[in-house]
């Protein structure tokens, strides 16, 4: 059923900057409308923000238009685009994402339409088939896409039963310790075991990935330079950002080893923990920076520096989750937070192939200190814009940063 143009331009300019996935604050205008299978309408917007955004519509029995992965006929469409001959009974959303929306039909399949769409293919689509075809096996393959010659719409991939996320590992491992107050290594559900096995997994993806895409001279200048880019987009306290670039320039006077593809948004809430080990998800990079940012070749260190960073939040999330401004439990967050950074980096160091795509020993804090700055930075952005009473967990750490420098 072709939906008529007045319409769907109302809908969208409604409907559209109300959506999590939604990253700009307005629509400006419809760039693509294809009318699939006769129930769906695939549109294609610009935001203010410049980028571009998928929404699929339909319409449903009672005559309502709405999102196609909000009603279980459409979804089944959905799926369809991508596994024709795939079938199901139910369908239900996977939880609450910021940037895609991700359907689970039968328990079974993932399906993940994709709402910002990069020119070109999307990097998840495109690294996790690269590594899957090397036979990487802490991705999840492909088992069907939605596509044309110019763009990824979605992916389907195996629902992995009995997993958990990194995230919830470690607020379990928090809540634990700030009920018992131990030292993190004595607690029943202490993450340093699982760090390290996260470390040795990251090591072994970073081989990997510099094996499916070259490896070459690393472009300290473009690093600097998004670095500085990124600077500018957020509002810092005015101490703050000329002693951000000094920690960023440094990196020009020291070997940063070579570069390559690497993750781009690395964080326990990519990371999937299963009786087989650790899965690695979402290759997107980061969604508010420019996609030639995200595709960009660069350091390991900027992956390992997302999931040290991931660390910090994860004990200061903790610690409002349970409600408590207590100094005891604020030195344990602090405790829980270096452990499992160490033992992270053991993990991660400890895997001698890894050696030829570091920088040398001496260096590296310098490199790892100048990406840890940039992605706390990046989120000050972040919860300036979605949850400002969060935005003093990455302040602080800019600061602490700083200090160290």
């Amino acid at each position: 059923m072709m939906i008529e143009r007045e319409l769907l331009e109302r809908y969208v300019a409604a409907e559209l900057p109300g959506q999590r996935w939604f990253g700009a604050n307005a629509v400006t205008g419809i760039e693509a409308v294809q009318e699939i299978e006769g129930k769906l309408t695939q549109v294609i917007v610009r935001g203010d923000d410049g980028s571009r955004y998928q929404t699929v519509l339909g319409v449903r029995d009672d005559g309502l238009l709405v999102d196609a992965t909000t009603d279980h006929d459409l979804a089944l469409s959905l799926l369809h685009q991508a596994m024709p001959d795939e079938d199901a009974a139910k369908v239900r959303p996977l939880g609450v994402e910021q940037s895609n929306t991700s359907l689970v039909f039968d328990e079974r399949l993932v399906f993940k339409l994709f709402r910002r769409l990069p020119d070109g293919r999307n990097p998840d689509v495109e690294v996790t088939s690269a590594l899957a075809d090397l036979g990487f096996e802490h991705v999840i393959a492909p088992l069907g896409t939605w596509r044309d010659d110019d763009a990824d719409f979605a992916i389907v991939n195996e629902l992995l039963l009995s997993s958990t996320d990194g995230w919830q590992l470690a607020m379990t491992s928090l809540r634990d310790l700030y009920d018992r107050r131990c030292p993190p290594e004595e607690a029943p559900a202490d993450f340093g075991f699982e760090a390290e096995r996260l470390g040795r997994v990251t090591a072994q993806l970073h081989e990997a990935l510099s094996e499916a895409f070259p490896v070459g001279d690393a472009d300290v200048d473009s690093w600097i330079d998004d670095m500085e880019a990124q600077l500018e987009r957020v509002s810092l306290p005015d101490d703050l950002a000329p002693a951000a670039r000094a920690v960023y320039e440094a990196v020009r006077s020291v070997d940063v080893g070579p570069a390559f593809r690497i993750h781009g948004d690395y964080h326990l809430g990519q990371t999937l923990l299963t009786d087989l080990g650790w899965y690695v998800l979402d290759f997107e990079g980061e969604p508010a920076r420019p996609v030639a940012e995200r595709r960009r070749p660069s350091s390991p260190l900027r992956d390992v520096a997302g999931m040290v960073r991931s660390f910090h939040y994860a004990a200061e999330a903790a610690l409002r989750q349970v409600g408590s401004e207590d100094e005891e439990d604020r030195r344990l967050a602090g405790a829980w937070e270096r452990h499992v950074a160490e033992r992270f980096l053991a993990g991660y160091e400890g895997y001698e192939p890894l050696e030829r795509l570091l920088p040398p020993t001496e260096t590296r804090p310098v490199v790892q200190r100048a990406f840890e700055l940039d992605k706390a930075v990046y989120e000050v952005g972040y919860e300036t814009a979605h949850r400002p009473d969060w935005v003093g967990i990455p302040l602080a750490a800019v600061r602490r940063l700083l200090a160290e420098a």
